[in-house]
């Protein structure tokens, strides 16, 4: 991409200035030919006009890229973090406190992930906090459509973002994932954390408590980034319920 555009002002303004052109080509336009049109005492010709719109639309087609970038002003934590790039990939999807997965309403036990991201104190409700998710289907593979880009490629598509408001809550829905193929590999989901003024960061797998592929040695030797990840699940109707609370920089490198 030749620019990234990430004020919303601009893209505002941008959108104003292209409309109200194309109102200008569109009186002008009915005259046939070649016009001159005076604004403010300067002339635009229709070639001036249009080459002005070609500007504007890539400017705008920048817009609707994905609003969150890496800053290179953020502290670096947590350490090398393959894909986690990957947050920033929701494109112009705005973000709330609450994100269906695409797999929702496919067949599959239904689950609900909610919880609370507070600061390093364990207390405070942390606002502005982007958590990205993903894991496999019920085959055990991450699914793709073959249009994929950047680490959608591998992450597949069933993945989703919620940014934390002022509470600090936040809610995912989506289907439980299912085991590798052939494998006795825990069912996990991958979670990623972005918070203001610090790096993206992985913290700890979600696993299940009730997953019989998830041994006593894991269950001992968890990271404990972020806090637990084992996910103790309750059924209602049929959805199965998590609680999950998250602690920022807990057990994160470099944090402090």
């Amino acid at each position: 991409m030749c620019l990234n555009i990430t004020n919303n002002a601009i893209c505002r303004q941008t959108h104003k200035l292209a409309t109200s052109i194309i109102l200008v080509v569109g009186i002008i336009s009915k005259r046939g030919g070649l016009f001159e049109y005076n604004l403010q005492q300067k002339t635009l010709d229709m070639k001036s006009i249009m080459l002005i719109l070609c500007s504007i639309f890539v400017i705008l087609n920048a817009c609707t890229q994905s609003p969150a970038q890496s800053n290179k002003a953020d502290k670096k934590v947590g350490g090398p973090c393959e894909g986690c790039e990957a947050i920033y990939e929701y494109g112009n999807k705005k973000l709330s406190s609450v994100d269906t997965l695409p797999d929702f309403f496919d067949k599959g036990p239904k689950l609900k992930i909610t919880g609370t991201i507070y600061k390093k104190d364990g207390k405070t409700p942390a606002k502005d906090v982007i958590l990205y998710i993903y894991h496999t289907d019920q085959t055990g593979v991450y699914p793709t459509k073959g249009n994929e880009k950047g680490w959608a490629k591998r992450h597949g598509y069933i993945r989703g973002w919620i940014k934390t408001g002022t509470d600090g809550k936040y809610t995912f829905y989506t289907l439980r994932p299912a085991s590798y193929p052939n494998s006795r590999n825990p069912q996990h989901i991958h979670p990623t954390i972005k918070e203001p003024g610090k790096s993206e960061y992985y913290i700890d797998e979600f696993l299940f408590d009730d997953d019989p592929y998830l041994t006593a040695e894991q269950r001992k030797h968890g990271q404990n980034r972020g806090g637990n990840g084992i996910l103790k699940t309750t059924k209602f109707g049929d959805m199965q319920i998590a609680q999950h609370d998250i602690i920022l920089g807990l057990n994160i490198p470099n944090y402090d």
